[in-house]
């Protein structure tokens, strides 16, 4: 092989060219293959249409290494894709008998009867080699033209174990040394794209070093992308690299990697040992939702309640009547009682409340939809502020969500809040 090593993925389904499904697969294995040094040349979707797809999966096996093609290995009528394979490269179907117990097995475990459309599964290109021996999916490989073809369902989560768990060291078994890809994902909030753009333009970087970001709703991602064959020189100068941005942006900068805002809130809750009680209105218990997804959060959150009424604000809460009718349940005023009364319904270090108009009705001259009202009640003050979020109404209320939990975030390190409006 050449020693820049070239992979190639087909994403099959009819469902993917029509729009009625979102491909999420080609981004993971782009990025897991781009991760262990392998250059993604081409990532094609075609429908469940033999020429097609007899087309891609012929085309990539004269520029690529290996080839990685996801669906169409269920029992359905469309999925085609081992018949599709089979002519393709000139192969008979073959029935794989280690495939055909664990179909045999499954349904046994199910409790349902054996039929064609189960056994169509365990009917293979020939020299297709199974990934999985123990048949927790369905996925296999073939070698043509010194080309290494992995065919893994469409199935997301089934893709993803055999992706991680058998094609990546697969790959990693019959490549020759691949350059070392280190990376690394700062995440940020509350800033636009401009303000990044500017502050990253005098950034000192390395000729080993790239640099870029994207955003990734309601955040900002900086990647910083080192590639070389010295590890620990490779890591030393993404370290730099962070430091010069982390000057520049530190007060937006929440997180790492894989860390969710969520996450990094937790934490700080946990290690300052402070406990969190919730009270929602327009985003509808997301906040609790988000908090919760957390394990261990048992330890700083201590419930939450979705208000959503002007009596419930009033019942369970404690708000005034008087301050929901000279201000409105979308006000300061409300924010700020919903905040000290749910830290004292709820017993907690720490009160967070959010009250808005997600739209897209409900808004008024005054108070447009995206207006939300954030309050945060503690030991030694309450804070109330204004905010204006914009898009559709799932758009507004994962914002106002991420508002909040920077909020809890910011007070904890003593950093000022997001200025609103």
């Amino acid at each position: 092989m050449n020693s820049m090593v070239k992979g190639e993925i087909i994403t099959i389904g009819n469902e993917l060219v029509s729009g009625r499904t979102r491909d999420i697969n080609s981004s993971y294995i782009a990025g897991r293959l781009t991760a262990i040094g392998v250059q993604v040349i081409k990532i094609t979707s075609v429908g469940d249409e033999y020429e097609m797809v007899s087309e891609a999966i012929k085309k990539a096996i004269n520029r690529a290494d290996f080839i990685i093609v996801t669906g169409g290995l269920g029992s359905t009528k469309d999925d085609i894709t081992n018949e599709i394979v089979a002519k393709a490269l000139n192969r008979p179907l073959k029935l794989n008998e280690t495939a055909m117990e664990h179909i045999k097995q499954k349904v046994k475990e199910m409790g349902i009867e054996m039929n064609s459309s189960l056994e169509k599964m365990a009917w293979m290109p020939e020299g297709a080699r199974m990934l999985d021996l123990k048949g927790n999916a369905c996925g296999y490989s073939i070698k043509d033209k010194n080309v290494l073809l992995y065919f893994l369902p469409g199935v997301p989560d089934q893709m993803r174990y055999l992706l991680d768990k058998f094609v990546i060291p697969d790959i990693l078994k019959y490549t020759k040394k691949l350059p070392v890809i280190k990376r690394r994902i700062l995440k940020l909030y509350g800033i636009n794209e401009s303000l990044i753009a500017e502050a990253l333009k005098d950034i000192k970087e390395r000729k080993e070093v790239s640099l870029g970001f994207y955003p990734v709703f309601p955040e900002y991602h900086i990647v910083i992308s080192a590639k070389g064959e010295d590890e620990t020189k490779l890591l030393s100068y993404i370290d730099e690299i962070e430091a010069q941005i982390k000057r520049r942006l530190s007060n937006y900068i929440f997180g790492k990697d894989e860390e969710r805002m969520e996450e990094v809130v937790g934490r700080l809750l946990t290690d300052r040992s402070l406990t969190l009680s919730v009270a929602e209105s327009c985003t509808g218990g997301l906040i609790s939702h988000r908090i919760t997804n957390v394990s261990g959060s048992s330890v700083y959150f201590m419930g939450g309640t979705v208000v959503y009424s002007n009596e419930a604000k009033v019942r369970i809460l404690g708000v005034k009547e008087e301050t929901l009718k000279s201000f409105g349940a979308v006000s300061a005023e409300t924010a700020k009682e919903m905040a000290e009364g749910v830290r004292r319904c709820i017993p907690s270090d720490i009160g967070i409340a959010v009250t808005g108009i997600a739209g897209p009705t409900g808004g008024t001259k005054e108070k447009p939809v995206g207006t939300v009202f954030i309050g945060l009640s503690a030991k030694d003050k309450t804070v109330t502020k204004r905010y204006r979020f914009f898009g559709e109404r799932e758009h507004i209320k994962l914002n106002s969500s991420m508002m909040a939990l920077d909020w809890i975030r910011r007070y904890i390190n003593g950093d000022p809040f997001l200025p609103g409006i």
